[in-house]
């Protein structure tokens, strides 16, 4: 039995020198395609067809699928449980690892039995206060916060141990990630708490959303400065927005997220604001595909999850590349694009 992430025979993407996993994710960035990857917003249910149906509007428009882990506080499936549900139909997760929830004991455990189900990717995350979400009366835990999580995954990984010093008779073979956020005040403070991530063991980073490209790229040739474009493979966040409503509620609510008052006024002006908002999303995607040290793009869609087939089809960052999907006949030498 393969996991569904390990090579298949006379694909170009062979795991070479370098790799941590038999991923596909892994594989596409190191192949230097420019990476596609979005969010599955987990189901307030224990039914496993809802979280299929929420993959199958990514199907051959992503190289991997996040399954976030109490976003925003909330309640819902747990991560590692989508992952699972994921990995058995034959998708590329990220798992999402937030230490606002477990100690560093859980958390061990669960790198472990997310890689033993063929989880190739994880992203570290300090996570929201409790205070945010609908369990505020919830006690936070942060034993570890996103720096030591990474230390943490990368000694199990690369040093077969446990925290403690306890030796793991088989390591799991993990691609790790963290978030950044480039716009967000103090900016100049951003690339060296990018630099500490990367230090810690951050081989791939996805941003926060990203609504002014002037501030990004002058992130972007900070990090460039730092000499980390080389050390790391970054993916920008973007999103659709669905309202100039939306937007103002977004740039008042969600921490250290910024969005230009030109954006609002554009998207006011527009007869269609959803339309508007997905048009400026294929354009972020288009004017950061030229940027250099850009590795792909992170497209965040909540609860417009079917409309990211359709942006990355207009931006045209795939170039003909077709994602993997559960379904695909991998076997066929026309098919033979990516996985």
């Amino acid at each position: 039995m393969r996991f569904d992430d390990e090579p298949v025979p006379g694909y170009p993407l062979p795991i070479l020198p370098g790799h941590v996993s038999p991923g596909r994710f892994e594989r596409v960035l190191r192949a230097g395609w420019f990476a596609v990857t979005s969010e599955l917003a987990p189901p307030d249910s224990a039914d496993p067809e809802d979280v299929y149906t929420r993959a199958r509007v990514f199907d051959g428009c992503v190289d991997a699928i996040n399954a976030t882990d109490g976003s925003g506080a909330n309640c819902h499936m747990s991560s590692i449980s989508v992952c699972a549900l994921l990995t058995r139909a034959g998708y590329a997760p990220i798992m999402q690892i937030s230490c606002r929830d477990k100690n560093r004991i859980a958390i061990q455990g669960d790198i472990l039995g997310g890689a033993a189900m063929g989880v190739c990717n994880m992203l570290c995350l300090t996570g929201d206060g409790v205070q945010a979400g609908d369990h505020p009366q919830a006690k936070p835990v942060f034993d570890l916060d996103c720096i030591s999580l990474l230390g943490i995954a990368r000694g199990l990984r690369d040093e077969h141990r446990f925290q403690s010093g306890r030796k793991v008779t088989y390591a799991p073979r993990v691609f790790l990630g963290a978030a950044a956020n480039p716009c967000g005040s103090p900016l100049d403070w951003r690339p060296l708490r990018l630099a500490k991530k990367i230090e810690a063991g951050a081989q791939f980073i996805q941003t926060q959303y990203v609504y002014d490209m002037q501030r990004f790229r002058d992130y972007m040739r900070r990090v460039e400065d730092l000499g980390l474009l080389d050390k790391v493979f970054i993916l920008i966040g973007v999103g659709p927005l669905r309202s100039a409503k939306a937007a103002t509620w977004m740039r008042d609510n969600v921490p250290g997220l910024h969005i230009p008052d030109e954006v609002i006024t554009r998207l006011a002006g527009s007869q269609d604001q959803a339309r508007a908002g997905r048009d400026l999303c294929v354009e972020l995607i288009q004017q950061a595909h030229d940027i250099k040290g850009v590795s792909g793009v992170h497209l965040m869609a909540y609860k417009m999850e079917d409309a990211v087939a359709e942006i990355v089809q207009r931006s045209g960052v795939l170039a003909g590349r077709t994602p993997w999907y559960p379904g695909r006949d991998q076997f066929k030498p026309e098919n033979r694009t990516a996985s």
